[in-house]
């Protein structure tokens, strides 16, 4: 073939299967760059693919440190990524379609795979509160602006740090659990709420560090360090799971400002990691089944399907053909992604 060939005019049918077959993300952002017709098709297909809000699992190897991979579940199919960006950095967790990462550089990598825009966050004014295998990281959107806010919590201290970009810095919240120790965190409705180690909910404040605690009925009495604060459906829910054994699930009732406990999941499906709980209200829609909690179980490097009424252990998914590694490389299925999501925060909101 020769070099000055002109490929672009292949018909669009044809493009938009070859579009499909690509399954590197960075083939496909190549793919876009050969010319104006190549680069139309790959704007349609891109954007049916960032549209849907079926869950991706986020996989490494410990071999090819370099690589990642997102498998879909119900596509059974792998999309994989080149990511030398992220080499030597520690994981801490998927947040508004982005990874973030840290590292011995003092700098938090931000960058989402799909779109491929990035970001650098410093944090050697805080240091010594970020041991990287426990840290978890929120990064949320200024409502109508271009800032961005990052909220970072450490899982040995309980150290609660708060960056904004409209100031440049960080803000300490919490030093070492005090005044309170923060386990989760999440956005619903533009406001951050957070959850303490005493099962108590409270509202985070951007403009000073503050968080008002609301007083609410009917708290559970149990392991705190166990639950995970989520949303869905504009619902604010907490989750506390210890496979085969404990499945509790409760919705926040803004109306009477108390916990109520339901007994099943119902039309809901939840997604758990280490690092987070997410949930669908119409996870049909996308693959899964309603009423199932699908858990992330690293060690066996497999999808575990849990019933959202008793906790049985429904199914075991081997996420296998996600990519060929050698037999030298573990797998690290490390947590949840879902792609179109895309936090925002009101300042004006929270005095």
């Amino acid at each position: 073939m020769k070099e000055d060939m002109d490929i672009s005019p292949l018909d669009l049918d044809m493009l938009d299967i070859i579009s499909k077959k690509l399954l590197s993300f960075d083939d496909l952002f190549n793919f876009s760059a050969v010319c104006k017709e190549w680069r139309a098709v790959h704007k349609v297909y891109w954007r049916k693919f960032l549209e849907s809000q079926s869950p991706l699992v986020v996989q490494t190897t410990s071999y090819a440190k370099k690589l990642y991979s997102f498998y879909s579940i119900p596509e059974k199919q792998a999309y994989n990524s080149k990511m030398s960006y992220f080499w030597g950095l520690y994981y801490c967790g998927s947040s508004s379609g982005y990874l973030v990462m840290a590292g011995g550089n003092n700098k938090l990598q931000l960058m989402n795979p799909f779109t491929r825009k990035e970001k650098t966050v410093d944090f050697s004014s805080v240091r010594e509160d970020f041991f990287y295998d426990t840290c978890r990281v929120l990064l949320a959107f200024a409502k109508d602006s271009n800032e961005f806010v990052v909220v970072a919590l450490c899982g040995i201290s309980f150290s609660l740090n708060v960056y904004q970009s409209r100031f440049s810095s960080w803000v300490p919240y919490a030093k070492r659990g005090k005044p309170w120790k923060v386990v989760d965190f999440v956005v619903l409705d533009n406001i951050i709420y957070a959850l303490t180690d005493k099962v108590e909910i409270g509202v985070l404040s951007l403009n000073s560090t503050s968080l008002k605690l609301l007083e609410l009925k009917n708290t559970p009495d149990v392991t705190p360090r166990l639950f995970k604060l989520l949303h869905c459906d504009g619902k604010l829910l907490v989750v506390r799971f210890v496979p085969k054994r404990v499945l509790d699930v409760y919705r926040i009732d803004f109306a009477t400002m108390s916990y109520v406990k339901l007994e099943s999941l119902g039309e809901l499906a939840l997604f758990y990691s280490p690092f987070k709980c997410y949930a669908l209200a119409n996870p049909g829609e996308w693959g899964y089944e309603s009423n199932r909690l699908y858990y992330i179980n690293s060690k066996s490097a497999e999808c575990e399907v849990y019933s959202g009424s008793d906790n049985v252990l429904m199914e075991s998914i081997v996420l296998a053909g996600s990519r060929h590694v050698l037999h030298k490389s573990k797998p690290y299925w490390l947590d949840w992604c879902f792609r179109n999501l895309h936090d925002e925060v009101d300042y004006s909101l929270v005095e």
